[in-house]
């Protein structure tokens, strides 16, 4: 299961590298799954390896992209900092005392939605001022942070199904 997590997880992103690279839809419109994939690592990771993880994969989408070496780092390590205090805010904190990683399929799909939601929104909140780093004016960041975070939102849930454990391989 280790293997086929690890695999799924570079696989997803080399994907976020092509989208950030390649599929840049509009000025208004960033769509990122990061948030996501580290809000989907098993709950057993503690907090340093959290954000060393997030660390080297924001890095990576930034180092492979056009975009400003760093910006997805200075994002993404909220997330993993905040990652098990999200998880007791939308899952309660009987989901870290036994360790059970999240599941669309166990804790139901509104309460992965609203996790992935405020994910995604702790990451946009750092990432879109960041990125127009004052030459934008306040409307055109709101209205970009709001596209992003749904457009976002509805990507990573497809991408947290990816990444949840199967019950299949919890036995092998």
């Amino acid at each position: 299961m280790r293997q086929r997590y690890i695999f799924t997880y570079i696989v997803l992103v080399a994907i976020q590298i092509v989208f950030v690279g390649l599929l840049n839809l509009s000025q208004y419109v960033v769509i990122c799954f990061l948030p996501v994939m580290i809000l989907s690592l098993p709950i057993t990771h503690g907090t340093p390896r959290l954000l060393l993880i997030a660390f080297c994969t924001g890095l990576a989408v930034d180092f492979f992209t056009n975009g400003v070496l760093g910006l997805s780092v200075c994002a993404l390590l909220p997330v993993a900092f905040c990652r098990n205090s999200l998880i007791r805010l939308v899952f309660g904190s009987e989901l870290l005392s036994r360790q059970e990683d999240i599941s669309i399929h166990k804790q139901g799909p509104v309460k992965v939605l609203l996790a992935i939601l405020l994910a995604n929104l702790i990451f946009f909140l750092i990432y879109i001022p960041v990125d127009c780093a004052g030459t934008r004016p306040a409307g055109f960041m709101v209205l970009r942070m709001l596209i992003s975070v749904v457009l976002s939102t509805a990507v990573s849930y497809y991408v947290a199904g990816l990444l949840a454990p199967r019950e299949a391989d919890r036995w092998r």
